[in-house]
């Protein structure tokens, strides 16, 4: 296959694609990488399949053809085996052509099928670095952290945004940029690094307007509405998927659907927070209708998790509980760690809203909650079930009156008086009193 068959073929896929013919665009892109000759060419297929796989959730589904057992690259102590992945292509000791023999004898397809999505943005840099293409390379690194954030693997993809930075500059830098302090601002807002995801939020938003990027500006007005979202302003965690909105129907013509999707989805999370429960239920259905439309399963996992708060804050819990649910299937299908713990923190939320649990589950659950606001650094939502977890200790008197530490939280030693107190007994060796430290009866009488 030709340069000129090459590109009529990629333009083919995009047709395909931003029609919603998923699969026949993978189809058509999958045939240049096994027919194609050309570089340049085998360089935007890439990227067209790491933004497509990204965009479905397909971290895992990348099992097209098996690799042989034997053979060339797959014999024993062969380059092919499970576990050394793509590190023997990476090899620099090997001479940059091999690459091009791979591409030329169609082994491409049976090595693309045996990598994830990230694998592919791995072996694009490869690929520009062959091609000796300071753009290429650039594109193929954002690429790679992209990859990365989609995965939760935010300080990866705060390595790779830094590589991006660190390039010479090159033509694409300009238009590039600001996609990088996005994704940059989102692997920092998945760390719960506010300050520095506003920083690079704000700095993706003025390439968008230097460059006049309409649709780069979609993108950031929405990463902002979840910034604001879990600061808690939410007027402004409105107000700029609001902004997105518009600049959807003013510029939107041509772009893809998902840009729409998106700005909903963000404006269904702000109103469910504001307690427009109507509102928020009305745009997650737009979302999620084009979500399914477009084979979208990321969003379509959101899209069920927002559906599942909106029931929750109405107290339908009995609604709630399933879609929290299938929430966490498709989370954990594609790999969305972050998102899993949200749907565990409405569960719970759910849990905590029935009232029908002992005060030891109370207590667990918000011993629970507090470990995950710490790890997340919302410092807000961490105090309130610190206090909550104390009242439940207090309540309880699961505490040792003397340590003043809570019983039942972690494995220890005890000790019960006949007065039927609990203590650590490593704090009554400690304090060697004869009589309780709570009541002050004797404590002669052996406890068990």
């Amino acid at each position: 296959m030709g340069q000129d068959q090459t590109k009529q073929q990629i333009e083919k896929g995009l047709q395909l694609y931003q029609s919603n013919q998923t699969e026949k665009a993978l189809q058509v892109w999958m045939k240049v990488l096994e027919k194609g000759s050309d570089l340049v060419g085998r360089f935007r297929v890439l990227g067209c399949l790491v933004t497509a796989h990204s965009e479905m959730g397909r971290y895992k589904e990348m099992l097209k053809v098996d690799i042989p057992s034997q053979g060339a690259m797959g014999g024993p102590g062969g380059y092919a085996r499970p576990g050394n992945r793509a590190g023997w292509l990476l090899n620099p000791r090997l001479p940059c052509s091999f690459l091009r023999i791979l591409y030329l004898t169609g082994w491409w397809l049976v090595l693309s099928a045996y990598y994830p999505r990230g694998q592919f943005a791995v072996v694009q840099i490869d690929t520009a670095r062959e091609l000796e293409d300071a753009d290429f390379l650039l594109e193929s690194y954002l690429n790679l952290a992209r990859s990365n954030e989609k995965l939760c693997e935010f300080h990866k993809t705060i390595s790779y945004c830094k590589t991006c930075l660190g390039l010479p500059g090159t033509r694409a830098s300009a238009q590039l940029g600001g996609q990088v302090s996005l994704s940059m601002g989102n692997a920092f807002l998945g760390l719960s690094l506010f300050q520095k995801a506003l920083e690079s939020f704000e700095k993706a938003l003025r390439y968008a307007h230097n460059n006049d990027d309409t649709m780069l500006e979609c993108r950031v007005c929405c990463s902002l509405g979840s910034f604001y979202a879990q600061v808690k302003d939410y007027e402004k965690a409105l107000f700029f998927p609001c902004k997105a909105a518009e600049l959807v129907n003013d510029y939107g013509k041509g772009w893809s659907l998902k840009y729409r999707a998106m700005s909903q989805y963000h404006m269904a999370v702000a109103y469910r927070l504001l307690g427009h429960l109507g509102s928020a239920m009305e745009c997650c259905e737009e979302s999620m209708k084009i979500a399914l439309q477009h084979g979208d399963r990321p969003l379509q996992a959101l899209c069920l998790l927002c559906f599942a708060d909106i029931h929750r804050s109405r107290g339908d819990l009995e609604t709630a509980f399933p879609r929290y649910d299938s929430a966490m299937s498709i989370m954990t299908e594609i790999g969305n760690r972050l998102g899993q713990v949200h749907v565990l923190l409405g569960v719970a939320k759910c849990w905590m809203a029935r009232k029908v649990l002992d005060k030891l589950s109370q207590l667990k659950l918000h011993c629970l909650s507090e470990g995950i606001y710490r790890s997340k650094g919302l410092q807000r939502e961490l105090r309130t079930h610190v206090v909550r977890f104390h009242e439940c200790v207090e309540e309880t008197e699961l505490y040792c009156g003397l340590c003043g530490e809570s019983i039942g939280e972690k494995n220890s030693r005890l000790q019960a008086l006949p007065c039927s107190h609990i203590f650590h007994l490593r704090c009554l060796q400690n304090n060697g009193t004869r009589s309780c430290p709570n009541c002050r009866r004797s404590s002669m009488k052996p406890g068990f």
